[in-house]
């Protein structure tokens, strides 16, 4: 048995692999494979309507909210967020705590003036409060994003913008893993591949009166007013990322919604930081406790700095287990254990018991 610990394209549900096995050669009884439909069949119109359904019954999206399904993954909305929305005033605020907030920030700059409201960091540990935030009222926009997979950090509140300024939001990596209220936002995107579904597919919830802002230079491609005029099928769609989506939206309804992804995604992130905890800095995670993120929990092991020796050894380890994708991120390294939706509590105590016996094996 191999159990897929990967940052992203990350594992999916078992039962929806299943079903997609089952359907792969006669999709909903058309005798053709969703990825032979064409986009403007109704066949295919019902695969894509009942996807936006289960997501607005999930998240309760409220009417004045649009659901867009795009393609180019969340740094394909890095561009779009600041193209459709930075020509309301010119300038946007950017929270930037981590390396995804860095780039989205950096994009941005392109195409009109980013405020950054943080200090920057030598290493992304932690998210300052929010009254320590230099936040600018004629901002277009503040962008933050709430997990940050490659340094494990995730927002333990939701930052509020003065006079009325919308929210935009990066969900990419924790997206319907635990409740929050849409109409806090203006904004929200988030990348399927690493929590909802196969890579090509990225999901943008978006208040209506964000609408037609764009400016002139914006591709067709990446104009949500337009996006949104043509039903997200304006060019061909990701037909079958789409497919494999929402069957991905009808597991979380069947298994407890958010309230059910929540409590397993605190289970999962406790019984790992509870080991690093017991551990003596033998297990060392560099991220402060309130904001160590549930989805993507980076460490090294030896101490902070790490010992590459017993790094190595535990990679051998967990593969020879069948733990795979356990190596952290390059531009940080160590190790990094992604416990999204579909890894189960039994598969992540498995890595819990396999961190416990390494140490007692290489403690000194």
């Amino acid at each position: 048995m191999v159990i897929n610990f990967a940052a992203g394209p990350a594992k999916l549900p078992e039962e929806v692999l299943a079903e997609v096995q089952k359907s792969l050669l006669n999709c909903h009884g058309s005798g053709i494979s969703v990825m032979e439909m064409s986009h403007r069949s109704s066949t295919y119109g019902k695969i894509q309507t009942d996807a936006m359904s289960a997501l607005r019954n999930i998240l309760n999206i409220p009417d004045n909210y649009k659901v867009l399904l795009m393609q180019g993954g969340g740094t394909g909305q890095f561009a779009a967020v600041a193209l459709n929305l930075i020509g309301r005033t010119g300038t946007a605020d950017y929270a930037v705590t981590g390396s995804w907030s860095a780039k989205a920030a950096k994009e941005a700059a392109q195409y009109g003036k980013v405020n950054l409201v943080l200090p920057k960091f030598s290493k992304y540990t932690t998210v300052p409060r929010l009254n320590t935030w230099a936040m600018d009222p004629n901002a277009s926009y503040l962008y933050y994003c709430d997990n940050e997979t490659v340094d494990g950090v995730e927002f333990d509140f939701v930052p509020e913008a003065p006079n009325g300024v919308p929210v935009v939001c990066d969900m990419s990596s924790n997206f319907l893993s635990r409740k929050f209220d849409v109409k806090r936002f203006g904004v929200i995107f988030a990348g399927a591949q690493k929590n909802i579904g196969p890579s090509g597919t990225t999901v943008i919830i978006i208040r209506e009166d964000l609408l037609g802002h764009q400016l002139k230079e914006t591709p067709s491609i990446l104009n949500y007013a337009l996006m949104y005029k043509n039903d997200s099928l304006m060019n061909t769609p990701n037909t079958f990322g789409i497919y494999v989506t929402g069957l991905v939206f009808q597991w979380i309804q069947r298994n407890g919604g958010l309230d059910g992804m929540g409590k397993r995604s605190h289970t999962k992130s406790q019984m790992i930081y509870d080991v690093i905890n017991k551990t003596n800095g033998f297990f060392f995670c560099p991220v402060e406790d309130n904001v160590r993120s549930r989805m993507n929990v980076p460490f090294r092991i030896g101490g902070p700095q790490g010992d590459d020796t017993l790094e190595k050894a535990f990679l051998t380890k967990a593969e020879s287990e069948g733990m795979i994708q356990l190596k952290g991120h390059r531009s940080v390294g160590g190790i990094r254990a992604s416990l999204y939706n579909a890894i189960t509590v039994e598969e992540t105590q498995k890595l819990a018991d396999l961190m416990w016996k390494f140490y007692e094996n290489n403690r000194k």
